[in-house]
């Protein structure tokens, strides 16, 4: 009998993928994981009823999380991931060579060793690289207490729901401005903003009342079905947000990076949101940025 697994993360709407093979299966009272194998999709990981990656499109998301910032900064040197234990982040932030050091901060192991053995092509031979340090630890306890400085934190978590709830909160990225250096990028991951605007908003409202400048920006992911999916990017320099296409041609030639999505004009262009998106940004912004003026107003601080 043909085993379908279903996506229940939209409340009104299914899909549902083949699993031509179950790899990997796991329910307790917190959590639902399947992996399994499909035809189109390669090695497919679901949790808790959400397709977190496939095989065949994770370097969609990836490079976008990762050559977005890391392609805007002069010299990576130091660079932050909170989750990503898949290792598909850290794989592309490894590919800069001026990159010094690569931390990665995962609160469960078993994340990672999953990814080592049910789809190794993803992680690659980061977790080799002398450049990558592993630290199992809470993202949040971590970045409240780390006394380190990086020029750029790429938060790789799901949806804001469960434990992963803690990684979209205000506190949270006050802590990983904190952490930045002082021309330092955060980006983090901000869903499908035609499914779930909420999401785009709460994180762009808290960036703006924190950061100078927030550039929510949109790639297409296939396996994230409804509609184009949106990261958010939040720094303090003006001067990252406007890098030429043949600057960003030139530091990629430079540092030999090969990509399957990420390009000079695709850097730029994502930055181009359509109106519905555009609008839902617009007005977080605006109500970021009254926040923080009105914490400066009360002598309670701001950015």
């Amino acid at each position: 009998m043909d085993r379908w697994v279903e996506e229940t993360f939209h409340p009104h709407w299914r899909v549902r993928l083949e699993a031509d093979e179950i790899l990997h299966e796991l329910k307790t009272e917190h959590q639902d994981l399947v992996i399994f194998k499909n035809k189109t999709w390669g090695t497919v990981l679901m949790l808790d009823g959400v397709c977190q990656l496939t095989t065949s499109d994770e370097f969609v998301y990836h490079e976008m999380m990762v050559h977005v910032p890391l392609m805007a900064i002069d010299v990576p040197k130091q660079v932050l991931v909170v989750g990503g234990g898949d290792g598909g982040v850290l794989r592309e932030v490894l590919k800069h060579p001026t990159v010094e050091r690569a931390m990665l901060c995962e609160i469960d192991r078993t994340v990672i060793d999953t990814a080592l053995k049910f789809y190794p092509e993803i992680p690659g031979n980061a977790y080799d690289d002398e450049r990558t340090v592993v630290v199992i630890a809470d993202g949040c306890k971590f970045v409240a207490e780390t006394d380190e400085r990086f020029d750029a934190i790429i938060v790789d978590s799901s949806e804001p729901i469960g434990p992963s709830a803690v990684l979209h909160t205000r506190e949270f990225f006050a802590d990983c401005r904190r952490a930045l250096k002082k021309d330092g990028i955060l980006v983090t991951q901000n869903g499908l903003p035609f499914l779930f605007p909420d999401h785009l908003t709460s994180t762009t409202q808290t960036f703006a009342s924190l950061f100078d400048n927030v550039a929510p920006y949109l790639c297409t992911q296939p396996c994230y079905f409804g509609g184009p999916f949106a990261l958010n990017w939040a720094s303090d320099q003006d001067e990252h947000l406007e890098i030429p296409e043949k600057w960003l041609a030139k530091r990629q030639y430079k540092r030999g990076i090969t990509t399957k999505y990420w390009t000079p004009t695709v850097h730029n262009a994502a930055f181009a949101l359509p109106a519905y998106v555009e609008a839902v940004a617009e007005k977080a912004i605006a109500a970021g940025r009254s926040e923080a003026n009105a914490a400066r107003a009360s002598g309670k601080g701001g950015k």
